[in-house]
This record gives structure tokens, sequence and C-alpha cells, in this order.
């Protein structure tokens, strides 16, 4: 008999399982079963449809029913719902939401590609006309429609992660003023803190009113259809429209349901070939639980290309090929107003999580083409190595420019087990108009690797209210009157060689100047003559992400 295999959900892990088993086995019957009336949805570009930078939406869907069925011989079912499984006899029930007519389908093979769900918190209020949460086509036809019918001229995001970050410069270019409300102290909390602090300054540049270190407590009917925001602390926002953005969760409904393994991150378990506890029911996508390549931690693929190469290694498990899913690495790049941000590996957080101690970090602030050539503008870089030898744990740029270009280097880099040595070393493309001689990326891997040969020794900038210290600010006067460092004191690169005498010999000297470069000059020039030094990495401009 031919292979029947069920697949529910059609979105990206769901339809590039479909389509990889198609070119495996052609005569398999292959059938998918999904929820809405669409399939293959780009949901990643929903925010700019609600925005109105994308038009069609149309161009959202990859494959159609028609496209997947003409093509691939797929037979896909919109709009019907899987509401059980049945283990023992390889069914599920499903039911068709137009008609309402159930019925049962057996199975050789199950994958489950349920997607992940809103997290939509018990607030009193959150159902009032005018709280959304944005996952779906249908999310953003409700939105829109709202929009149009009442003309608000305020609407508040709840969420500063991606999709509410993205949702903030959609909903201002259609010419909302914007509330932002974020119960952690930064935005972008993929990022650390201090790199997250550019896209803070164009958020707020944007007249956009932010709230950080505070979370929703509810909400009220308001005027003309409008609403009433309240916070923790008190404060209420008067808004036209409340897009709730605070993350998703694994739809595993169906899972717990049938009694399979439910793994620490809330996903399915699975083994590395994406097989449940039952051999015969595979789990891919947001549905499914992956381990974090650099932490080890338990975490979901909820980025659409893990998720998809997790649809194909389960097609290459069903079809007896031996395929493995490695983890997920974190590559992730979004943009606002202006300011790409970029993060692959892990981030300092989610190593001090894990209780990782033997790791440095140094940050870098390069221009992102030549500095000769018109419209450089520079790209904040944070690269976490071993100290023990160098290999890369991950890397966060943030700029106007390049900064998802050169993460996208490092990640292959971490992917293939890559050192800092082997950054300073890469070949890259260079022509003034797109990198310098020594590429950011290049500059990063030569910083971190003089710390770890002791030729630029790093101090930490959690450790810079140590009194043992002095601080020393390497940068021009006039620049050090305009800003500096509280309590540190002012000897410019071109006159320390004649101050040396000055300074204290039995005391540590950390260094600083305006991005890093001149305080490690000093810091060599120090060393030679006898003196302990070290370097505060990325200078003045990191210090403003840290303290501000």
């Amino acid at each position: 008999m031919n292979r029947r295999v069920l697949i529910v959900g059609g979105m990206a892990a769901g339809a590039s399982c479909a389509a990889r088993l198609r070119r495996l086995d052609d005569r398999a019957e292959i059938v998918i079963f999904e929820r809405q009336p669409w399939v293959s949805v780009a949901s990643c570009g929903l925010p700019y449809l609600a925005g109105g930078v994308i038009r069609d939406e149309a161009r959202l869907s990859v494959e159609t029913p028609r496209s997947l069925r003409e093509r691939f011989n797929i037979d896909v079912r919109t709009e019907t719902e899987v509401v059980s499984i049945e283990r023992d006899r390889r069914a599920v029930r499903v039911r068709n939401l137009r008609t309402r007519r159930r019925a049962e389908e057996r199975y050789d093979a199950l994958v489950l590609a349920t997607g992940a769900i809103p997290v939509r918190p018990q607030w009193p209020g959150i159902d009032l006309p005018g709280v959304f949460c944005i996952r779906t086509l249908g999310d953003v036809h409700s939105l829109s429609t709202w929009i149009d019918s009442i003309k608000p001229d305020r609407a508040t995001v709840i969420g500063a992660g991606l999709v509410g970050l993205e949702m903030l410069e959609n909903l201002a270019a259609r010419g909302l003023r914007m509330s932002l409300i974020e119960k952690m102290p930064q935005v972008a909390p993929v990022l650390d803190r201090e790199m997250a602090e550019p896209l803070l300054r164009a958020i707020e540049a944007n007249r956009v009113d932010v709230t950080l270190g505070e979370g929703v407590a509810g909400f009220d009917a308001g005027d003309n259809g409008g609403l009433i925001v309240r916070t923790w602390g008190g404060r209420t926002i008067r808004t036209g429209a409340a897009i709730v953005a605070v993350g998703v969760k694994a739809d595993t409904a169906l899972a717990k349901a049938a009694g399979l393994e439910i793994g620490q991150s809330g996903a399915v378990r699975v083994d590395t070939s994406m097989r449940t506890s039952d051999p015969n029911i595979w789990a891919v996508g947001d549905a499914a639980e992956a381990a974090h390549t650099v932490t080890g931690e338990p975490c979901v693929a909820s980025q659409a290309g893990p998720a998809s190469r997790q649809g194909r290694i389960a097609a290459d498990s069903i079809c007896g090929r031996a395929s493995t899913f490695r983890g997920v690495q974190g590559t992730v790049a979004f943009r606002c107003f202006g300011v790409t941000a970029a993060v692959t590996g892990a981030t300092e957080a989610a190593l001090r999580h894990t209780e990782a101690e033997d790791f440095e970090v140094v940050y870098l602030h390069p221009d992102h083409h030549a500095a000769y050539y018109p419209g450089a503008t520079p790209i904040s870089m944070k690269i976490l190595f071993s100290r023990e030898d160098g290999l890369i744990l991950g890397a966060q740029a943030v700029g106007e420019s390049g900064a998802e270009r050169r993460i996208d280097v490092i990640a292959l880099a971490i992917q293939k087990g890559g050192t800092v040595f082997d950054l300073e070393e890469a070949e890259l493309c260079y022509a003034p108009q797109f990198g310098s001689a020594r590429d950011a990326v290049n500059l990063a891997g030569m910083v971190a690797a003089n710390a770890l040969r002791g030729d630029m020794p790093v101090a930490h900038w959690s450790d810079l209210r140590n009194p043992c210290v002095l601080i020393m600010d390497v940068r021009d006067a006039d620049e050090f009157a305009a800003d500096h460092i509280e309590g540190s004191i002012n000897v410019p690169l071109s006159e320390l060689r004649n101050r040396m005498p000055d300074l204290p010999a039995c005391r540590e000297i950390w260094v600083t100047c305006g991005i890093g470069q001149r305080a490690y000059y000093a810091v060599r020039m120090l060393m030679q003559n006898g003196f302990q030094a070290r370097v505060l990495p990325g200078g003045y401009r990191t210090y403003c992400g840290w303290y501000s």
C-alpha cells in the first residue's frame, strides 16, 4: 500500500514537510489539515501588511491549496480542524469548520506542525473591542478594519519583542501616534540590554511614548470606541487600539490530549529526527522542542528557516533517510525606525542563566564601510567567546546598515565551530562602498584575539565602580569636556608618554576613549612601560549603553 501521511498545520514547517515528502515519495498520499483559510503564509510579513508596506496580501502566500495540489499532488484541506489523535488505531478525528462535518482519517505517519498561539494574559478587559493579537492574516484584517472604522489617532503596543517593535514602526507609518509598554527594563529582550539602547533611542526619537519596567494591569472602555490601558504603576494611556505582543507558546493541545511527551520548553519532546515519543508521530516548527546549539537549553525553532528545515528532516525520517536537526542557534535580524539589530548564538544574559563563567566579552563600533567613502555609519558589535580557546559563543550587532551581514558571517562561523582567530583571518569582500580592508568581522576577531593573547587585557563595564582602579580617558580635552565617565581623569593619547611619570605605578588603570581604539593604543603603551592596564572595550559609546 502507498504510504499515507497526514500533516496538521500548513504553514512554514508543515508545507515544507509536505513538499519534501513529495520529492522523496511520488506515490505517497499526503494530506494537510489547516484551520485557517490559507496555507504557507509568510507570517513574518504580517506587520508590514498591517502598515501598508506590503499592499497585496496574496504575495505573502508562498503556496496556495491549488498550487500544492497541481504541482505536488498534495491534498490541502483548509478550514479543517484536527480535534483528536487516536494513537491506538493510527487515526485522527477532523471537523470541517464550514460544514461542521466530522470524519476520521487514518495515517501511517502523522506530522504535528500546529505552530504557536499568542500569549493572551487574563488582564481585565482584554476581550474589549480594539484589543488585538497579530498572528494570522485574519488578525491583520480585523485590525485594519478597526482602524479604518474608528480612525484612532493613537495605538498602543504591549510588548517590545520583535513583533511588537515591527508593529510599532508599521502603525506609526500609517500616521498613528504610538505608545509602547514593556514590563522588562529594555526593548528587544532578544538582545542584551546595553545593545538594545540604540533601538530605544531611535524609538524615542520618533516620538513614541515608551514605558519600560512596567506591565499592564488591565483595559477599560474609552470614548468613541477607544480604550484606556492601565499599568502596574497606576498610569493610564488613552488609545484607539491595543496590540498585545507579549510572546507566543507552542500549540500542544492535540499532543497533550494524545499523551505525547512534552519538554521543558512547553513544546513537544522530539528526537533529532523530529520523532515524538510515539514512533509514528513527528512534530516540527513552533510545536517541537529543540536544543540551543550553544547553551544546550531547551527552546523552539520560532524562526521560519529552522522550522522549514525541521519539516524537511521529518520528511526524510518518514521516508527512511538518516537526517538530523542540529538545533537552534537563535540567528535573528529585525529593523525598527531605521535601526537594524541582529543576533546569533548565545547572549550574555543566556550564558549567565546557564551559570557559564569561562567566557569573555568585547565591544567595538566599526563603520559599516570604508570611512572615506560617503555615508559610512557605525555598527555597534558585541562578541562573546570562550577564554580557553576563543570559540565563538555569540554575537550581536546594531546599526543603520550592515549589521545583519556581519552577523550572518559570524553565524556560519559558530555553526562550524569557529574561533575569534578565524574571524580575524576571514577573507571577505572588500570595496569601499561595501566594507573596509579590515572588515567589521575581522576587527571583531582582532579585538577578541588581542584580549586572549594578553595584548589587550579587558575590564568589564559591570565592574566600573571598583574603587581600587583609576579610570583614564585618552580622548582629546574637548571630547572629554563634552561628556565623560564620572570620576575619570583625562590624559589625551598624544600626551600620554610625557605624563606617565605622574601616573600611579601601584594602581591598575582602566582606559577608555570614544569607541575603544585609542584606549587599545594607550594600554599597549602603558603595559610596555610597566603599568597594569586594561581596556574598557567599546569606549564611551558602550558606557552610554550600559549606564544610560
